[in-house]
């Protein structure tokens, strides 16, 4: 049975800050659902009602097309270890650019300043609902670590190699919709 609450409590937050995974998703009307899995490392709790990750260079960029045409995005949370919960945080999101002021405030305060290479953007929500749920049918995993891949490919890239990778790959999301890169 789910339970719902208007703010993440106490208990919550801990479980969040826990986890190695987390999973978003997010739809404009009429586009396809995107669902993607982020490093559990990236995502900060700000408040009761406040959250947000530092996302990294992608194949794609569908959760800002899906937030500048609709605004909605699901986050959520499984145990693969320890008690069985699943946490879902729904709400209304926006993207933070790198290089954009908002950016740089929201890195000092929650990151302590630390760009991870390939780092592309900060989404930050507002939290409007919490639900748990029982967990159940989640099945439980072992921890091995974190991949090197991305953190070297990013590397391998440089600034202007990322900047070129983004111009070509995070412009229009798969549905042709604005993901605001070219922006400001």
């Amino acid at each position: 049975m789910a339970t719902q609450f208007a703010s993440i409590e106490p208990t919550y937050r801990n479980f969040i800050e826990r986890q190695r995974v987390f999973f978003t998703a997010s739809a404009a009307a009429g586009g396809r659902v995107n669902l993607s899995p982020k490093d559990g490392a990236s995502f900060r709790v700000l408040g009761e009602n406040a959250v947000a990750y530092l996302d990294q260079a992608g194949s794609g960029n569908e959760a800002a097309a899906h937030l500048r045409a609709d605004g909605r995005l699901t986050i959520m949370f499984c145990a693969f270890e320890g008690p069985p919960l699943i946490l879902r945080l729904y709400g209304r999101g926006r993207v933070h650019r790198r290089g954009g002021l908002d950016y740089a405030r929201l890195l000092a305060e929650a990151f302590d300043g630390a760009e991870p290479p390939g780092a592309r953007q900060i989404v930050a929500l507002d939290v409007e609902l919490v639900q748990k749920s029982c967990g159940y049918g989640v099945p439980l995993f072992d921890y091995h670590g974190e991949r090197p891949s991305l953190v070297r490919w990013a590397e391998a890239k440089g600034d202007e190699g990322l900047d070129a990778y983004r111009r070509e790959n995070n412009i229009l999301s798969i549905d042709g919709l604005a993901t605001g890169w070219l922006d400001g």
